[in-house]
């Protein structure tokens, strides 16, 4: 039976203003399992007012109770979490046993910055200029805007929901057209947190519909995105007309770099968990692995018979190494790329196409691929594809391994694995992204910040530091001693 979902604003369901639902697929079996509200101008406008109203209440509030109540939040989402990870496998396919722990990550999120809410503090400032008091105090934007993309939508969405609320701010969230589910499914827990309606909202519908009339609506302080870089720069040439506060995180290209000191067994775990857990529908995913000369032949051996292994089928199943893609637009996409590797003249080595095998059954699954004589100007080396297909190029020396990894519009992650600190450190502080790994990949937290370098983002999620990306900062002076000295002059 399809169930039915509808917008979340001012702390209830909505009907959509135009009346019109679209359908969601299940990418394992391809048929469609829910009815999605198509949210549209009108509803964003709705959405707007209700978190306008609420936001002079939630301000309000002591900090230490807005803490509370992310706390009593944190702790609905552990005990839904089977239920709203099961909600996010039938949206997008990825696997159970990642989503079940993504569930359960975001709450710490929730609890993270729950600690924080009442720890926003401003600064005494020392002039230097006499009878002057100067203090620093931090205020909320306002009404804020989150965009979320299909692939971990309730963890992508906790990174920036968490810290909006606890500073202050009131939000209205629009969810991925092709994920949308466990988002609303999510909603039904603030009421029950006592987050007061309007606080947050929640309108589902179309980038062009929904998505544009948030971003340009004069009321939003800050737009927050996560998804493509063609996504992100319309968001921020749009946001930049009313000079709105912009966060962009928009994926990457990362280099995933062996050198021949590092413990090879491990390295070739983390090449595969860097592209294709999840089925390579990661931000960070390893998409490009760097191997030493010296280990190229030997190790790509071991990575394709280990990789090769992997077993494809239903993202409910514990047994299953690999799920479906997401969405038939990303299928189509990855299949192309596979075939422009082709073109360019790279060597498939392994999968290089769709999967048709057991376990396959009625969705959209792409075997696990390994292209190897890739050099870095090829497409497939350059561009993101989203999906479980890897980018094999070999180097000589450490020089020409940073100056590979760093030859990319991208800059939002790396791995490096070695057995000499020396070269850690160096790589730590040569690699232009936002998050370096040694000897391990694909780690996060919420006491971390993240965020990318260069087309991979602007801003930054997580860690103490990410608090201040939203609110705004004030300057004091208070006079002890008011002068009457010349006035058409600058005090000094």
């Amino acid at each position: 039976m399809r169930r039915t979902y509808d917008l979340y604003i001012d702390g209830r369901p909505e009907k959509p203003a135009s009346g019109e639902y679209f359908d969601t697929d299940n990418p394992y079996t391809g048929e469609v399992w829910a009815r999605i509200a198509r949210g549209n101008a009108a509803d964003v406008e709705r959405a707007v007012a209700a978190a306008t109203r609420a936001l002079p209440a939630w301000n309000a509030l002591k900090p230490a109770d807005r803490g509370r109540l992310l706390l009593k939040l944190a702790d609905l989402i552990d005990h839904n979490a089977e239920a709203l990870a099961a909600a996010e496998v039938r949206d997008n396919g990825k696997l159970y046993t990642e989503m079940l722990p993504q569930v359960r990550l975001a709450a710490d999120w929730y609890r993270y910055y729950a600690g924080l809410a009442d720890k926003i503090e401003g600064s005494v400032i020392p002039t230097g200029k006499a009878n002057m008091f100067t203090f620093t105090r931090h205020e909320p934007l306002g009404v804020v805007a989150l965009i979320t993309p299909w692939n971990s939508p309730l963890l992508l969405l906790s990174h920036k929901l968490a810290t909006a609320l606890a500073a202050g701010n009131a939000v209205i969230v629009k969810p991925s057209e092709f994920a949308s589910a466990s988002t609303l499914e999510f909603a039904e827990l603030f009421a029950l947190a006592g987050i007061p309606p309007g606080v947050v909202n929640v309108v589902t519908g179309f980038g062009g519909e929904a998505g544009a009339a948030l971003v340009a609506h004069p009321n939003i302080a800050k737009v927050a995105f996560t998804g493509s870089e063609a996504g992100g720069r319309k968001i921020n040439e749009a946001a930049a007309r009313e000079f709105k506060h912009v966060a962009l995180e928009m994926g990457g290209k990362s280099p995933n770099i062996v050198f021949d000191d590092a413990d090879l067994d491990a390295a070739v775990v983390g090449a595969i968990a860097g592209i294709f857990a999840a089925g390579g529908q990661t931000c960070i995913a390893g998409s490009r692995l760097l191997l030493q000369k010296t280990i190229h032949d030997r190790f790509v051996d071991q990575l394709v018979e280990m990789a090769g292994s992997a077993r494809i089928g239903d993202p409910m199943q514990a047994s299953t190494h690999v799920g479906p893609i997401a969405t038939p637009p990303q299928y189509e996409k990855v299949l192309q790329y596979i075939d422009i590797a082709r073109r360019e003249g790279a060597r498939c080595v392994l999968g290089g196409g769709p999967y048709t095998g057991p376990g396959a059954r009625g969705g959209r699954f792409v075997a696990p691929t390994i292209f190897t004589g890739v050099h870095n100007q090829m497409r497939i080396a350059r561009e993101e594809v989203f999906g479980p297909v890897l980018s094999v190029i070999a180097f000589d020396t450490e020089e020409e391994a940073f100056q590979i990894a760093n030859d990319t519009p991208y800059g939002l992650a790396a791995g490096v694995w070695t057995s000499d600190i020396g070269r850690a450190l160096r790589a730590s502080e040569r690699l232009q992204a936002g998050t370096v790994w040694v000897n391990t990949y694909r780690l996060g937290g919420a006491s971390t910040p993240f965020g990318g370098y260069k087309h991979s983002g602007i801003g930054r999620e997580g860690g103490v530091e990410a608090i201040k990306e939203w609110v705004h900062t004030k300057t004091v002076w208070i006079c002890g001693k008011p002068d009457t000295n010349f006035p058409f002059v600058m005090r000094s």
